[in-house]
């Protein structure tokens, strides 16, 4: 089944992660750092989670909807579930302690930021991240089980309800190469490959269940930033390497079944020195993907829809930019969420616009990117604004 596009009146999704119950941050945290936990419990309080969002999604006229993310704590722990070949060392992960551009910059800012990171750890009771996984041996891939877990639950959700389409988001074997440490294979290049290979059993189940494929590849763009010493030009080499990987994992997997999420993370910061979209467009575009979501409603990047009047989007794909912001308290006006729809819709012609959102509203264990009141409330906007583009564009 080929995915959904906008051929009667704007489409609306989101990213993935929603606002989980509080009550499921812990045992979550411990199953995926290894620690006991009551498995049955957790499965059924995950199953209940999963349908009360799936629900909620529904009602407020989200029409591709998802699981939110409920069955896992985070893209960093999820990945410790999935990826055998690891050891478990007590040092803090490499991707959280290494500054960046912006830290260099804003050296005050990111001091605040790392002590409201500590206190809405408090709130939860989660400890601070404390251990790190170097691979030292053979990649495999181990998450059958929460796979076939995770689209059981998805499926039982969803059943009977009125909803165009449902995606399930895996991550990019560039982000697990991030949070892992390779002391096993003779080179970078060979790691990612492993990694690749493993992470495409994940990418053909959740396809073989009827599902799109989400892949959420957040480093193809934030390595910029968080590696200070490199040059633009040398980042596109980078990135070039990483997405033949990814399309590696991707052999087989149908394009109009896939699409693919990047974006700046959860950076709550002045994000000066993020990766301009004219500096990887092109690269982007590579991925064997039907549909490519980005951030297009922060300040940083709202004004980059300019961009797609000089790049042209092949004829069979379609934007999910951003049209609310995952990171700002402020709710966004309907009539502002149509407008930038309309913009979008200008350039490369309303079917082929999904209005999404920057990012997921719960994409780390210490709490909420925003207070879920907030994250809803923007769901909110973004469906009312849908409606409003969708009453002028097919007028």
């Amino acid at each position: 089944m080929t995915m959904k596009r906008s051929d009667k009146r704007i489409l609306t999704t989101h990213v993935g992660s929603l606002p989980r119950p509080r009550e499921l941050l812990l045992p979550l945290h411990a199953r995926d750092s290894g620690e006991r936990y009551d498995k049955l419990g957790l499965e059924r309080q995950i199953a209940a989670a999963v349908s009360a969002a799936v629900r909620k999604q529904v009602d407020y006229g989200i029409d591709i909807v998802n699981d939110g993310e409920h069955g896992r704590a985070s893209f960093a722990t999820y990945a410790n579930t999935r990826i055998g070949g690891m050891e478990r060392v007590m040092q803090a992960p490499r991707h959280i302690s290494r500054p960046t551009r912006d830290s260099l910059e804003f050296p005050a800012v990111y001091e605040e930021m790392r002590k409201m990171f500590g206190a809405r750890r408090a709130l939860t009771g989660r400890p601070e991240d404390s251990v790190s996984l170097v691979c030292t041996g053979p990649i495999k891939y181990i998450g059958q089980d929460q796979v076939k877990q995770d689209i059981a639950h998805l499926k039982a959700a969803t059943a009977g309800l009125p909803i165009e389409d449902v995606f399930v988001t895996a991550i990019s074997p560039t982000n697990l190469e991030m949070y892992f440490e390779n002391k096993y294979y003779k080179s970078d290049e060979e790691f990612l490959g492993a990694l690749a290979e493993a992470m495409r059993e994940e990418y053909r189940a959740i396809i073989d269940a009827g599902f799109i494929l989400q892949i959420d590849d957040p480093r193809l763009i934030t390595h910029y930033n968080r590696d200070p010493n490199i040059s633009v030009e040398e980042n596109r080499k980078f990135i070039g390497v990483r997405v033949e990987a990814l399309n590696h994992a991707l052999t087989g997997i149908p394009e109009d079944r896939v699409r693919f999420h990047t974006c700046y993370s959860i950076n709550v910061a002045p994000r000066v020195h993020d990766l301009e979209l004219k500096h990887f467009v092109d690269l982007m575009l590579k991925v064997r993907a039907q549909a490519y979501s980005i951030e297009a409603a922060n300040p940083r990047h709202e004004h980059e829809w300019r961009i797609w009047k000089e790049v042209k989007l092949p004829e069979n794909k379609v934007l999910i930019p951003g049209v609310v912001s995952h990171c700002v308290y402020q709710v966004e006006h309907p009539e502002l969420v149509a407008d930038r729809i309309e913009r979008f819709a200008s350039v490369v012609g309303r079917e082929r616009v999904i209005a999404g959102t920057d990012c997921g509203f719960a994409s780390a264990r210490a709490g909420d990117e925003v207070h879920p009141d907030v994250a809803w409330a923007k769901l909110k906007a973004l469906v009312e604004g849908a409606k409003i583009a969708t009453s002028r564009l097919w007028s």
